[in-house]
């Protein structure tokens, strides 16, 4: 009678989800346990992981063992082993560029324009802004308030503005303390400053547009700064929103049509 009532659960229709479980190596169960420390800060950016020997007495395992698992952590780059290196595996925290190439290649194989990623940027901006004015600190402000005085000057005087003022955009996400906002602002990072500063390029020949563009970036970038001090949160939403709209439309404007891939080509 039992094994009649059991078969059912057996059968073709069930056969992906009652297939024989796995066990995980023992090797994926060190990196497991060494990732785990990594993401809680017991090891940190720059720290090196104990000699092998220490690794294999406390994990109970065998060399090769303990070199897979360290090769696990190097794939996902949280780790950097130098061959030849007597100190052993040193542990690297990734930023946003381990996820922005990838992420990329996707958008340059989906046929994805330019204006796709300004839009996706403009959704994900304001909000970070509304954030900021709520959990801000005032070093957080002054940070944003030196990149516009020391920064986007300097960019501007160097020919390459795109680069201070996409710098000016990614810090106000990171700054919001949104961890995926971040992410996601970083990813789109260099596709929005490469194209930014194709078109400064070209306005670049006319002086005059060139340094009115310069001169519109500061007195937003100040306006945002001081709604995020006054704490306004709908009004620094508003005002980036806005920003966002116009940059968009101006970066945009008559290359609709360019796609991701012909920016990072």
């Amino acid at each position: 009678m039992a094994d009649r009532a059991l078969a059912p659960i057996f059968d073709a229709r069930n056969a992906a989800a009652s297939r024989p479980i796995r066990t995980p190596k023992t090797a994926q169960l060190v990196a497991h346990n060494l990732r785990r420390m990594i993401i809680d800060g017991n090891l940190k950016d720059g720290d090196h992981l104990p000699h092998e020997a220490e690794l294999m007495e406390h994990y109970s395992v065998s060399r090769p063992t303990l070199r897979e698992a360290v090769r696990v952590l190097e794939s996902e780059r949280l780790v950097e082993v130098r061959r030849g290196s007597r100190s052993g595996a040193r542990v690297c925290v990734p930023g946003p560029e381990i996820v922005a190439r990838p992420a990329s290649l996707l958008l340059e194989l989906s046929g994805a324009t330019v204006a796709d990623v300004f839009v996706a940027r403009e959704a994900i901006e304001p909000d970070a802004a509304r954030i900021l004015a709520t959990e801000g600190t005032e070093e957080d402000f002054d940070e944003l308030e030196r990149i516009v005085d020391e920064e986007i000057p300097a960019a501007f005087a160097s020919d390459n503005l795109a680069a201070g003022t996409s710098a000016f955009h990614l810090r106000m996400v990171q700054l919001s303390g949104n961890a995926t906002l971040a992410i996601i602002a970083g990813m789109l990072h260099e596709i929005t400053e490469r194209h930014t500063g194709a078109v400064l390029l070209e306005t670049r020949a006319d002086k005059e547009r060139y340094e009115a563009s310069y001169k519109l970036e500061i007195r937003s970038c100040r306006r945002l700064i001081k709604l995020l001090r006054a704490r306004d949160a709908d009004g620094a939403f508003a005002h980036w929103q806005k920003h966002m709209v116009n940059a968009r439309l101006s970066l945009m404007e008559g290359r609709e049509n360019v796609q991701v891939r012909d920016i990072l080509d």
